[in-house]
């Protein structure tokens, strides 16, 4: 019989992951951006919050770190909330490049569109999309208002962060002028980059990145203040992207172990999605070779295999849920 996903297991799961990652070793910071670079590397915390708005949390869930690539989550919807979905996906795309994050060739590849908002080049691209167009301090303002409703708390950019990114981008900047060529940017290039790299340098905790993930997972309504959020037919369309996606190069074989649609940034924190029931965060710096976290990583996949947490093996999960009841 599956456990049962209330308070009480979700704590033990969370405490169990937590006590059996924490003195991983291996990986290291970000270093390309300098001040993820000197981020404490011992930092490690995790979050879930059910649906009903139960969030339980253990280790530095209350640090705030830079939100990075998982910034597109929230974009990617909100382009969708603005537009629909298939507008997105028609003017974006929704396919795996099964290349790393920031890559060029990808865009070469497939010159008809930039392949799904949570790599950066198609990320790059939502933002430009994002209304009002030309308008930087309306759509920044629409951007971090749609992150602060998802999450249910006020944030905001971490200036030395994006001081740090803004200077050492040149591979998105090239990305954003690659992206113009094909007509596949639809604003000022230059906006749209300096949009994408001020919500990557959105400072966040663990705690409200669950409940960003809980809010997805719930449909759109936020379960910790009851705002409803986005439409709820776009859940398991950002849910789809994820899992897709969410690990970049690694996606595979994270969905293939874990069966949990998540996404990562490399700031260290990674966000889970289990539709219709919970959102999980885990927050911790040094990064694998492929830009995720290593000891979340490690704890996602633990907390999964406790609560059974794996979409694909739901089948399975009902029969032993009959055979239980029927003993």
């Amino acid at each position: 019989m599956t456990p049962k996903i209330d308070r009480q297991h979700v704590a033990q799961a969370l405490r169990g992951a937590y006590d059996r990652v924490k003195n991983t070793t291996g990986g290291k910071n970000a270093d390309y951006i300098p001040y993820l670079a000197n981020v404490p590397s011992t930092l490690f915390g995790i979050a879930a919050c059910l649906t009903d708005g139960t969030v339980v949390a253990v280790g530095d869930t209350e640090y705030r770190f830079g939100i990075e690539s998982v910034s597109k989550v929230p974009t990617a919807l909100l382009a969708m909330q603005q537009y629909g979905a298939q507008e997105v996906l028609d003017r974006i795309g929704a396919d795996a490049t099964g290349l790393p994050f920031n890559s060029i060739i990808a865009i070469l590849l497939e010159n008809d569109h930039p392949s799904t908002p949570l790599v950066n080049a198609g990320a790059i691209s939502a933002c430009s999309l994002i209304k009002p167009v030309g308008d930087r301090d309306g759509k920044w303002q629409s951007i971090l208002r749609f992150v602060e409703a998802l999450c249910g708390a006020q944030v905001g950019v971490i200036d030395e962060l994006y001081r740090s990114e803004s200077e050492t981008n040149f591979n998105n900047r090239s990305i954003a002028w690659l992206l113009k060529n094909y007509n596949r940017i639809y604003d000022d290039p230059d906006l749209s980059l300096d949009l994408y790299t001020r919500q990557c340098s959105i400072g966040i905790t663990a705690k409200e990145l669950a409940t960003l993930a809980a809010t997805i997972a719930a449909g759109g309504r936020n379960p910790v203040t009851g705002e409803e959020v986005f439409r709820a037919e776009l859940t398991p369309k950002i849910t789809a992207m994820m899992a897709t996606v969410g690990f970049y190069e690694h996606t595979g074989d994270w969905l293939f172990t874990t069966g949990l649609p998540a996404k990562t940034g490399v700031g260290g924190g990674i966000m889970g999605v289990v539709p219709g029931v919970m959102g999980v965060a885990a927050f911790a710096p040094p990064l694998d070779s492929a830009g995720n976290s290593v000891k979340a990583q490690r704890a996602l996949a633990d907390i999964a295999a406790q609560l059974g947490l794996n979409l694909f093996d739901a089948p399975r999960a009902a029969v032993r849920e009959a055979q239980a009841a029927k003993a």
